[in-house]
């Protein structure tokens, strides 16, 4: 019996040094597993015969497949100039409305993120295209800043989202589930943000300013009919394409996911913007992020065999059954963990370190799943928009323009970050938005 608590105890202590060395910067896949590896070759019993069997095992995950998939997606779609259409073409369709522009920023974003699901590849594109033009109209730095960074990172809640495909792989649970969670959350954001705008453009009109008339109807007198068309249908039918082929059953994440990879490049082509080396630069750097993805996974699935061989799950279940800790107040702890954690270290490694060392308590509470990996999407999705370190703000300040200051960035944040964390609560308080009774 003391060598069971002796080992649990060391299964908790190898949690705690491996993230402290992630935070302190050493590489996290070959941290995880070389630390792993280490204590389970001398600790956990037939460790070298399990473990070629658990990587196997994750590697044969067919929802995975979806990961470069949609990856692939996203960047190509990046290189297509669908944002910068979208966004012309919708800022001339609010440009009369006092904060249109920044409406349309908003709505792009989350068509975006609807057909890409990469925040770091949303927040730049959105970023390289919108920052100069909002400015150059007189819009105030902050709400600019603020609208770019928050319609970017919808692409962490928005189906088809990379952060739901990895929390349905670690949670165990149906992705298509969690996709369809995921929808009614994702548009009380976009409706949010629109209607803060709104609002803020209403009391403050120097801020936000309407387009010119004039340049709106030199705009319309070109085609206008066609540049609708172009820039919205298209986009809409592949999204439509890969969530409709999801929700009606008719394809799985994964093969939807190729079917967006195929649309994203129809889709290139359409627009005039396909060439081989463009292909070539996109599947290298596919392969490069997929890479990055696999071997911190690789690492997650190796450290996850020492923790459960050693105990530490049984351990954590345990302790909290004694310290009679309720459910709601086991989920506050964990949601405050994640939270912090997203200030340091990136979405994908939270989901592969921290959420499958809680997902055997969520089991052992009868906690749904579902929900839990939608509160942490969302969750994730806060900690990147929370200043001083959120990545999305990051990404923004690296395409900005000198002139939009950092301090700037973080001002105009705020009242995003207000309105993503009254939507957390709201889907704590109500289950019933992700269609939980």
């Amino acid at each position: 019996m003391e060598l069971m608590i002796d080992t649990e105890i060391v299964a908790l202590i190898l949690f705690a040094v491996i993230f402290i060395l992630i935070l302190v910067g050493y590489p996290v896949a070959f941290t995880l597993a070389g630390l792993s590896i280490l204590v389970g070759y001398f600790l956990v019993p037939d460790f070298l015969d399990l473990l070629p069997l658990r990587i196997m095992g994750t590697m044969k995950n067919y929802v995975l497949l979806a990961v470069p998939l949609f990856i692939f997606m996203g960047l190509m779609l990046e290189k297509s100039g669908l944002a910068e259409n979208l966004l012309n073409t919708m800022a001339i369709l609010f440009g009369k409305i006092k904060g249109g522009l920044a409406i349309s920023v908003v709505i792009v974003g989350a068509l975006l993120a609807a057909s890409t699901g990469i925040v770091g590849a949303t927040v730049i594109t959105m970023g390289l295209i919108s920052i100069p033009t909002m400015l150059r109209r007189n819009y105030k730095p902050e709400l600019a800043a603020g609208a770019i960074v928050s319609s970017g990172t919808l692409g962490q809640i928005i189906p088809p989202s990379v952060v739901l495909v990895l929390l349905g792989s670690v949670l165990n649970v149906s992705v298509g589930d969690l996709f369809a969670a995921a929808v009614v959350p994702g548009l009380i954001l976009v409706v949010a943000y629109i209607a803060y705008i709104a609002i803020y453009a209403q009391l403050y009109p120097e801020s936000a300013p309407a387009i010119p008339d004039e340049e709106i109807a030199k705009f319309k007198s070109e085609d206008f009919g066609k540049k609708v068309v172009k820039a919205f249908v298209l986009p809409m039918l592949l999204i439509i394409a890969v969530l409709g082929s999801i929700f009606a059953g008719v394809a799985s994440p994964t093969e939807a996911a190729a079917v967006g990879a195929l649309g994203a490049i129809i889709l290139t082509m359409s627009q005039g913007q396909f060439s081989m080396s463009k292909l070539s630069e996109v599947c290298k750097e596919t392969t490069r992020l997929t890479s990055m993805v696999f071997m911190i996974l690789l690492g997650a699935t190796t450290f996850a065999l020492v923790f459960r061989g050693l105990g530490g799950d049984r351990y954590l279940v345990d302790l909290i059954e004694q310290s009679a800790l309720s459910p709601m107040m086991f989920l506050f702890l964990v949601m405050v963990v994640v939270f912090v954690a997203g200030f340091f270290i990136d979405f994908i490694e939270i989901i592969f370190i921290i959420v499958p060392v809680v997902t055997p308590i969520f089991v052992a509470m009868d906690i749904d799943l579902v929900w839990i990996g939608i509160l942490l999407a969302l969750n994730l999705q806060t900690s990147f928009l929370t200043p001083p370190f959120g990545f999305a703000l990051f990404y923004l300040k690296g395409v900005a323009p000198p002139e939009l200051k950092t301090s700037m960035i973080y001002r105009g944040v705020i009242p995003f970050l207000v309105i993503q964390i009254l939507v957390l609560i709201l889907v704590v308080l109500f289950p019933s938005l992700i269609g939980l009774s």
